[in-house]
């Protein structure tokens, strides 16, 4: 028979107490809660309320379905059931966005990533987010992503290299899985322009190193969503528990942990040995020269000129390491992914685009030359509207709070409602995807990929609270992407050398086509899920009439 000590029971009856505690919670917001009155649609399951059908389709479309049924604003149900705020009202999701210290991100899904990626910048809030973006800003910058070009394009040829020798070994076309290719391109581009650490992913020849393959399993999603993890998600005292995937995060972290110890440790004594060479032997913001995003950081954040009470710690810089990863490497690599495939459904716009790049007489173009080229910002701008890497994010209300509308609405009881007054702890859905390809705001060809359309845009997205572009796929206010402009220079850089070399044809019908939402939203086959993400193009060499 089991005997448990006094001090097990206790905590057993505690962990009880505050399960019980955390579900009659959500049991009465149900019942309490401002948002009640809001349409939507019924609850499947009080346990998984519609995540399962979320799941089951591409990101947002549910979503635009219920949209059309019910009207916007609606709420419908997450786990045990709780209610979602859904909205494409352009001055509501500005008001959540704008207002970053009374909106944060989900304890789940910071707790989540904070596994994967430490405090960095994607999880930290409030002040702490302030002072981390404060000493990052400077190494984002125009000037300093110019000086990173380079490495772009450079990049980018080597990639071009290997796919062209790959069709010599076929013939005159190989059947390509670009996202792979493109993966390991931006790991490589991520290593050197981040923190000057070589992958060498794209070496045919070079054997896996220790941080790529911790990064690997560390952004690896898992293959299948678990009551495990629901329960985990809920309940973030349960990961005493441990389980395979938490013991092999774990491994990788440590990994990562060591290299990026050394690394800051390298870069730190390199700046400090600069600062003695110089004759006032200080270092200033103004000193801000280095070609990876890591030193300039610890330049900014070493400066002589700021106060100590705004200077990051070691474990918030090597926090940041991880972050560059997300941000430069998956976004970018699945946006290309998707911009390879929109051109594959659309020759003539393939060809419209190889004619602009060849206007340049030059393989290796600057950042300024490749931001000369107006079709290719259309291309790219199309692509991130329509096939927006994240599709979607969310917000907790961490207050009582009005949101306003910029138009009214009508509640399930036939009233007109003006604003939305929601409680503490409300969830609110960012639609990003279904933002972008609002009919309201393009017309009825928002679902199609016309880089025509922005010759002439449409004064209804002037409202759209986005940081670039009246597209909301870097986000917008306090907490938009950091790195949007190192990631919109490296997706031309890949363009401008890939679709001057190559022709580009999906290798399968284009029904075979799925998209499965990760970390991002990434193209895997009907026929074979078990092979994960994937994107099989046929590509041919492009013969270029003198």
């Amino acid at each position: 028979m089991l005997s448990f000590g006094p001090t097990v029971l206790v905590t057993l009856g505690a962990a009880f107490g505050y399960i019980l505690w955390k579900l009659s919670k959500l049991l009465m917001r149900s019942y309490t809660s401002p948002i009640r009155n809001l349409p939507g649609p019924p609850s499947p399951s009080w346990i998984y309320g519609h995540m399962k059908i979320l799941q089951a389709e591409d990101n947002s479309v549910p979503q635009e379905r219920w949209a059309a049924q019910y009207g916007t604003p609606f709420v419908y149900r997450g786990f045990l059931n709780k209610e979602r705020l859904w909205t494409l009202d352009h001055r509501a999701l500005n008001h959540v966005l704008t207002h970053s210290a009374d909106y944060h991100k989900p304890d789940s899904t910071r707790g989540n990533l904070e596994r994967v990626v430490g405090s960095g910048l994607l999880i930290t809030e409030g002040e702490q987010h302030r002072q981390q973006r404060r000493v990052m800003n400077p190494a984002f910058g125009p000037a300093q992503i110019r000086e990173l070009t380079s490495i772009f394009v450079e990049k980018s040829i080597e990639l071009r290299d290997i796919w062209d020798a790959q069709i010599t070994a076929g013939g005159s076309v190989a059947r390509i899985e670009v996202l792979q290719g493109l993966g390991m391109m931006t790991l490589d581009v991520i290593g050197l322009a981040g923190f000057n650490y070589r992958f060498n992913s794209l070496n045919p020849q070079g054997k896996p190193n220790e941080l790529s393959e911790a990064f690997k399993v560390i952004f690896t999603p898992p293959k299948k969503f678990t009551l495990t993890m629901l329960l985990k998600n809920l309940f973030p005292f349960l990961d005493i528990f441990p389980d395979e995937r938490s013991r092999t995060l774990k491994q990788a972290q440590a990994v990562m942990h060591e290299i990026g110890t050394k690394l800051i440790q390298e870069k730190k004594a390199d700046i400090a040995r600069q600062a003695a060479e110089n004759k006032s032997g200080n270092v200033e913001r103004k000193d801000l020269r280095g070609r990876d995003l890591l030193t300039l950081l610890l330049k900014a954040n070493m400066a002589t000129d700021i106060p100590d009470n705004q200077r990051l710690s070691d474990d918030e810089v090597l926090a940041q390491v991880p972050t560059f990863f997300v941000a430069g490497h998956e976004t970018t690599s699945t946006g290309t992914t998707w911009c390879l495939f929109a051109l594959t459904q659309a020759p003539d716009i393939q060809r419209k685009l190889r004619d602009e790049l060849y206007t340049l007489d030059t393989d290796t173009p600057t950042m300024d030359e490749l931001n000369s080229l107006p079709y290719l910002d259309a291309v790219v701008r199309e692509t991130l509207r329509v096939h927006a890497p994240v599709p979607s994010t969310m917000r907790i209300a961490m207050k009582d709070d009005v949101i306003p509308l910029s138009e009214p609405f009508v509640d399930r009881f036939g009233q007109v409602q003006t604003s939305i007054p929601i409680a503490k702890g409300t969830s609110i859905s960012i639609p990003i995807l279904a933002l972008n390809r609002s009919k309201k705001l393009w017309g009825e060809d928002a679902l199609e990929f016309k880089p025509e359309r922005w010759e002439k845009e449409p004064e209804t997205i002037s409202s759209v609270p986005g940081v670039w572009g009246h597209v909301l796929s870097f986000l917008g206010g306090p907490r938009a992407c950091i790195g949007y402009r190192f990631s919109l220079v490296e997706i031309k850089a890949l363009l401008f050398v890939l679709v001057r070399a190559f022709e580009f044809e999906l290798a399968v019908p284009l029904e075979e086509i799925d998209r499965k939402t990760g970390i991002v939203r990434r193209p895997i086959l009907r026929s074979a899920p078990e092979q994960g993400s994937q994107m099989p193009l046929l590509v041919r060499r492009y013969k270029r009439e003198q």
